[in-house]
C-alpha cells in the first residue's frame, strides 16, 4: 500500500481562487443569522414570509403528484413562457416571442448570472447606480467584470445624468438598472429612463434591468419597463420573477426577456449552471399568472402600501426618519441617533435593544474617493411580513426612542 503523504508537508498548489478572499457572507445573511439566534423579528432579509396564493400552491402540488418532476426544456415549460409573454404585453407593454425571446430561470439572480456570463468579458465595466443591490455588484465581481458605482442624488435618489455620462469609458459595456429599487424603493420616472436610454444608445451599451418589484408600486407611481423606450428593445435584458409577487422566495423562479440575438447564449449558461428552473414550480407559477384576477395585483400594492405607512410611522416615532419609498418593500431609515461607530454596529445595537433585525445601510453603498460610505448612518428595513409580526415590530419601535 502506498504511503500516505505527511500532512506536515508544505502545501503550495492548494489555495483559494483570486476572488474568494474578497467575498464574505453578505450583511443581509449575517443579520438574518443573528436575528435567528436571538429569536427576533427579521426585518433584514426580504424573505417575504406572507402566504402564497392558493392557485399557485395547489398547481405546484398537483404537478408533483402528476409526475412533472423531470427536466424541462432549458427555456422553461411552454404554458409558463406563453403566460409570461401575455403578461409582458398587457402589463409592461412589451411584445416578445415566447419561443425565442423568453427564458425561465432559477430566480432573478440566476437570470442575472447567466446574462453576465453571456454578455460581459473579464475587465469590462458595468455601471451600477447607488444605492445598489449588493448581489449585483458581487455578481459582476464574480464574473471578473468591473462595477462602476454612480451615486444617485441624496434624498429622493434622483438620477444625475451628468454623473452617469461621466462614468462611461471606452471599457463600459453595460448599465444595471433596478426599478423599483432594492434598497431605496426608488421608482425611476419616464424622463429619467429616457435620459438613461439616451446615454445607453449614444455609447452602444447593454442595460440589464432588475424589475422584480414591478407590482409593488405606491402613491400613484408608475412602473415603466426600459425596453419599451424607443431604441432600447435590442439592448435591454429585462429580468423579473415570481419570488416577491407570489411570496415564494424559496422556489427560486424567475425569467428574462431579451432579443433573440442574445437569448441562446444566455440560455446556454443558464443550462450549464442550473440546467432548468424547478419543473413543478413552473406549473405553479403558470397557474398563478393564468388564474389570478387583476384585483390580486391591485390589492397587493394596496396591502403593502399600508404596511409601508405603518412601519415608516413607527420608525419616525422612534427617531429614525425615513425616505418614503414609492416602490418595492424596503425602507431606508436614518440611524444617526443609534449608538455605534458604523452601520453594522448600529444594526446590532438595534437588534439587541428591540429584537428587530435591520441591515446596515453600508451594504448598499461603496466608499467614495475620500473613503466615505454614505450608508453608515442608514438602516434598511423590510416590511414584507405577515400583519401580526409587522404589528409587533411596530409596537416595539413605538416603545423605543433613540
Amino acid at each position: 500500500m502506498p504511503a500516505i503523504p505527511s500532512t506536515s508537508a508544505p502545501i503550495s498548489n492548494l489555495y483559494l481562487s483570486e476572488l474568494a478572499p474578497n467575498f464574505i457572507q453578505s450583511e443581509i445573511r449575517a443579520m438574518t443569522v443573528a436575528c435567528s439566534d436571538l429569536g427576533g423579528i427579521n426585518l433584514a432579509q426580504g424573505v417575504c414570509d406572507t402566504d402564497p396564493p392558493h392557485p399557485v400552491v395547489e398547481a405546484a402540488i398537483e404537478a408533483i403528484r402528476s409526475g412533472q418532476n423531470i427536466y424541462t426544456r432549458l427555456d422553461g415549460i411552454a404554458p409558463l413562457r406563453e403566460a409570461i409573454a401575455q403578461k409582458l404585453e398587457e402589463f409592461n407593454r412589451l411584445t416578445v416571442d415566447p419561443q425565442t425571446q423568453l427564458l425561465v430561470t432559477s430566480g432573478a439572480t440566476g437570470a442575472m448570472h447567466a446574462t453576465l456570463l453571456a454578455l460581459l468579458n473579464a475587465g469590462d465595466e458595468c455601471v451600477v447606480l447607488e444605492p445598489f443591490y449588493g448581489y449585483h455588484v458581487s455578481s459582476l465581481q464574480a464574473m471578473r467584470a468591473v462595477p462602476v458605482v454612480v451615486p444617485l442624488a441624496a434624498g429622493e435618489f434622483a438620477l444625475d445624468t451628468d454623473r452617469l455620462r461621466a462614468a462611461v469609458t471606452p471599457r463600459t459595456r453595460a448599465i444595471i438598472l433596478n426599478s423599483p429599487s432594492n434598497p431605496s424603493g426608488k421608482v425611476f420616472s419616464r424622463s429619467e429612463l429616457e435620459a438613461l436610454a439616451e446615454i445607453a444608445i449614444e455609447h452602444d451599451l447593454f442595460v440589464f434591468t432588475d424589475e422584480m418589484y414591478e407590482y409593488f408600486i405606491y402613491d400613484g407611481a408608475e412602473h415603466i419597463s426600459l425596453a419599451t423606450i424607443p431604441g432600447m428593445a435590442e439592448r435591454t435584458i429585462a429580468i423579473s420573477g415570481f419570488s416577491k409577487t407570489f411570496s415564494v422566495t424559496g422556489w427560486r423562479l424567475g425569467y428574462l426577456a431579451a432579443s433573440a440575438r442574445w437569448l441562446p447564449a444566455i440560455g446556454y449558461f443558464h443550462d450549464l449552471i442550473y440546467v432548468c428552473a424547478p419543473s413543478p414550480l413552473q406549473h405553479g407559477a403558470a397557474a398563478g399568472m393564468l388564474q389570478l384576477p387583476q384585483s390580486f395585483y391591485t390589492e397587493l400594492a394596496e396591502e403593502y402600501q399600508d404596511k409601508r405607512d405603518h412601519l415608516c410611522a413607527s420608525l419616525a416615532r422612534a427617531g429614525l426618519t425615513t425616505s418614503i419609498p414609492t416602490g418595492a418593500y424596503y425602507v431606508l431609515a436614518n440611524s444617526s441617533a443609534i449608538p455605534g461607530g458604523d452601520a453594522k454596529q448600529k444594526a446590532r445595537r438595534l437588534l439587541s435593544d428591540t429584537g428587530i433585525a435591520a441591515v446596515a445601510g453600508s451594504a448598499f453603498f461603496a466608499r467614495d474617493a475620500a473613503g466615505v460610505n454614505r450608508g453608515e448612518n442608514l438602516l434598511r428595513f423590510c416590511f414584507a411580513k405577515k400583519h401580526d409580526e409587522l404589528a409587533e415590530a411596530c409596537r416595539r419601535l413605538d416603545a423605543y426612542h433613540v
